[in-house]
């Protein structure tokens, strides 16, 4: 049965956690009832702005019976955790990315939403820009022929001072992995969501720009995908000042480039001729002097409101959320085997 209005409740009044508040204030069915974070000050301070409840005890948080969603904005390596003992007391939940940073988590994360009827959805917000939508419609429709190549890039900057700013930044217990796991996710995951599953991998992964980081700062791998198709994944945060993301789609009969967010090139050989092959018009251009690709706050936020309403719709209508545990495990499960790659030195065939 429908409501008027959703509970939601945020775990994290970090960064993150404050970008999801803002958020909520565009969903219309959706209600900020409180903001949970053993470090009070920092939950009193978004409730205080956002005319809501706060508290440091996820268990009395929880036993609200006016929370309905809890959106996890924790650290990586905490996801798990929070995302079980919230599916326990019958809550749905939003975690961001990544799912969480090892497999057996993520895949313990899904089977207790499962078990408590309650839904898990994963923040995967690039999925479902103009531009990514485009694509995917395009190749579905067989309009890029035989995929050929498929390559994405991000090659971002975050200065020392950022790695040093929490003791959990750049570790492997709470980050589970550096330009790739927590910059990078967003791209693999538009790109394997493009190009289809990965059937191999073989990468090198470094820390070579910072100093007091456990994780790696730059990584290359190249790919296999099981249609055939090979790829490459580059990925740093030593990239000063930061540049945009990029995703190179090449097909036997059509090539497309996504900058950022922007579609910056779509040619078809079904479009030779007609002016609709080339207008990128329609596709919203970004400042790429604001983007995350510099400034890790500039988190932009159309994509969060989607995956909130659609958090709500699944509810209503019993159905799996459109990036649920399942599709936000995929590229964890790359990341991972990239990271295998790099530690044994050997091609990786997934699973693995």
């Amino acid at each position: 049965m429908s409501k008027q209005q959703y509970g939601f409740a945020i775990i994290g009044a970090g960064v993150v956690g404050k970008t999801h508040a803002e958020r909520l204030l565009s969903v219309e069915k959706g209600k900020l009832v409180v903001v949970c974070d053993t470090m009070a000050e920092r939950a009193q301070e978004i409730a205080d702005k956002y005319g809501c409840d706060w508290s440091d005890d996820l268990a009395q948080v929880l036993s609200r019976t006016d929370v309905d969603i809890v959106t996890i904005c924790l650290p990586s390596g905490m996801h798990a955790k929070y995302t079980i003992e919230a599916a326990r007391a019958g809550k749905h939940v939003i975690t961001e990315k990544p799912i969480d940073i090892t497999a057996d988590n993520a895949l313990k994360m899904i089977a207790a939403c499962r078990q408590a009827g309650v839904k898990l959805a994963v923040i995967s917000q690039h999925r479902l820009h103009p531009a990514t939508q485009q694509l995917k419609q395009d190749i579905e429709n067989g309009k890029f022929g035989k995929l050929i190549i498929g390559n994405g890039a991000i090659n971002w900057y975050r200065p020392q001072e950022y790695y040093d700013s929490g003791a959990w930044r750049g570790t492997w217990e709470f980050d589970g992995g550096g330009a790739l796991m927590n910059q990078g996710i967003h791209t693999v995951d538009v790109l394997q969501y493009l190009m289809g599953p990965v059937e191999s991998v073989y990468a090198h992964c470094e820390t070579l720009g910072h100093e007091r980081i456990e994780v790696e700062d730059a990584a290359a791998a190249t790919l296999r995908f099981r249609s055939g198709a090979i790829g490459t994944i580059v990925a740093t945060t030593c990239a000063f000042p930061g540049l945009s993301t990029r995703i190179e789609i090449f097909g036997k009969d059509g090539s497309a480039v996504i900058d950022g967010e922007e579609l910056v090139l779509r040619k078809l050989r079904s479009d030779l001729g007609e002016q609709s092959g080339n207008d990128i018009s329609s596709f919203a251009s970004v400042n790429k002097d604001t983007t995350t690709a510099a400034d890790p706050t500039a988190i932009e936020g159309e994509g969060h409101i989607k995956q909130m309403n659609d958090m709500i719709a699944a509810i209503e209508e019993k159905r799996e959320p459109i990036i649920n545990g399942e599709e936000g495990y995929k590229p964890l499960e790359i990341i991972l085997a990239i990271y295998e790659s790099a530690r044994t030195g050997r091609l990786v065939t997934l699973p693995h």
